[in-house]
């Protein structure tokens, strides 16, 4: 600033110095802009400056174009993507920043603005507000939802852990899975867990390891640290790619008070990686103690139930009658239903045969042949007919004379009509 009021005071004085001149010095329009840059850019090349962020833009060529202002006033700034590319959080308006640059004029319009190389937040740091950020758009989306939840399979046959190949963290889960589950299959999957490449390695290695067909379940994490050491697991390409993952993954980032972006999005979470690997196997003792505890209850059911059936039988048995005693007793049966039946029929028998004895005694009664046994004798004509009236026969005609010991053959030699009444 007193460079620039001296140069101002010598301008001064040249301008009284040269009263007397016919016509003054006229400057250009873009001479003026061009010697305040200058000025202002040789004065303020470099400083820190304080504001809210206000008229946010993200302009489509990847540069940001804002104001920052305070109570009394207000500056347009300008960060290039070739520096707001660094930044961990997006700025949003109302966002309290510190930034740090120099001021330059545009000079096309004379305009003049803070030039940002760095930002960081005031209060919470540029990490958690990165955090947060994430948090709140993945969430809205529902990758975080319960129902998108996948079960962890209760007994897996294969483990791919997605980790660094040299970190305690794969020590640790290895131990505890040789310890817990001996006959376990682990495939390691490395990828880098800490840098700027971190986030790629860690995409890659889990896509890589849903390529295996047989892998039950994925673990993907590392070992304790800063915010900044774990920020991989905030990536969000990672956090899609695990909503994505068609294998089941567990996220076992950091210690019991870490969180990750991959444990919101993650189908589990576990505080530690050992805690991982005892949550995706059982203990083999346990397993064992589990199977024979099991066995006992099905033995002790089994016999339970077969007491019930025995008891059941037993029941019946009482209630069954021996097939052959009701064999006995249905012949039995059928005998004295057929002497039943024999005495019915007999007895009727021998009422039909006194009616017919006492019918057949009417009848003989009643017959012509009686009456031939007495004496007489029937006359009947050749064609059976009997004669009861001399009309009946002509003279030379053919009878039939029935006796009591057989037949005469006769012929008519006349017929004499008695009077009615006449018994001679």
């Amino acid at each position: 600033m007193k460079q620039i009021s001296m140069d101002l005071e010598a301008n001064s004085e040249d301008l009284e110095g040269a009263e007397g001149e016919t016509e003054p010095h006229v400057y250009r329009v873009s001479e003026i802009n061009a010697a305040i840059r200058e000025l202002l850019e040789g004065e303020f090349s470099q400083l820190w400056v304080q504001g809210e962020i206000s008229n946010f833009k993200a302009h489509t060529s990847g540069h940001f174009y804002f104001s920052l202002k305070d109570a009394a006033a207000q500056v347009n700034a300008v960060m290039f993507k070739g520096h707001n590319r660094q930044l961990k959080f997006k700025p949003q308006d109302g966002m309290e920043v510190l930034v740090r640059g120099k001021v330059t004029v545009y000079e096309p319009r004379g305009n003049y603005q803070i030039f940002c190389e760095l930002m960081e937040p005031v209060g919470a740091g540029a990490l958690q507000i990165a955090f947060d950020q994430l948090k709140k758009k993945l969430q809205a989306e529902g990758l975080f939802d319960a129902a998108k939840k996948r079960p962890i399979p209760r007994y897996p046959q294969h483990v791919a852990l997605v980790t660094s190949p040299t970190g305690a963290a794969i020590r640790d889960m290895l131990n505890v899975l040789r310890r817990r589950f001996k006959g376990l299959r682990v495939t390691l999957v490395p990828a880098l867990v800490q840098g700027e490449q971190a986030p790629t390695s860690l995409v890659s290695a889990l896509a890589q390891a849903n390529r295996l067909t047989d892998v039950d379940v994925i673990i993907i994490g590392r070992g304790g640290g800063s915010m900044e050491d774990l920020w991989a697991f905030n990536d969000e390409s990672l956090a899609r790619a695990i909503a994505g993952s068609r294998i089941p993954v567990i996220s076992a980032v950091g210690h019991e008070v870490d969180f990750t972006i991959a444990d919101f999005v993650a189908d589990l979470r576990a505080p530690t990686p050992s805690a991982a690997a005892e949550l995706v196997v059982r203990n083999s003792v346990e397993l064992i103690e589990t199977v024979a505890t099991l066995r006992r209850r099905l033995t002790l059911a089994m016999a339970n139930q077969i007491q019930q059936w025995r008891r059941q039988v037993d029941n019946l048995r009482r209630h069954l009658i021996d097939p052959q005693r009701r064999l006995r007793d249905l012949v039995q049966r059928c005998d004295e239903l057929t002497e039943r039946l024999t005495n019915a029929v007999s007895h009727r028998f021998d009422l039909w045969r006194g009616d017919w004895r006492r019918l057949t005694s009417l009848l003989d009664s009643l017959s012509p042949l009686k009456v031939v046994d007495r004496g007489y004798a029937l006359v009947s004509l050749p064609d059976g007919r009997m004669v009861k009236s001399v009309a009946e026969v002509k003279a030379e005609e053919d009878l039939i004379v029935r006796v009591a010991d057989g037949k005469i053959h006769t012929r008519v030699v006349g017929t004499e009509r008695t009077a009615k009444g006449d018994k001679q």
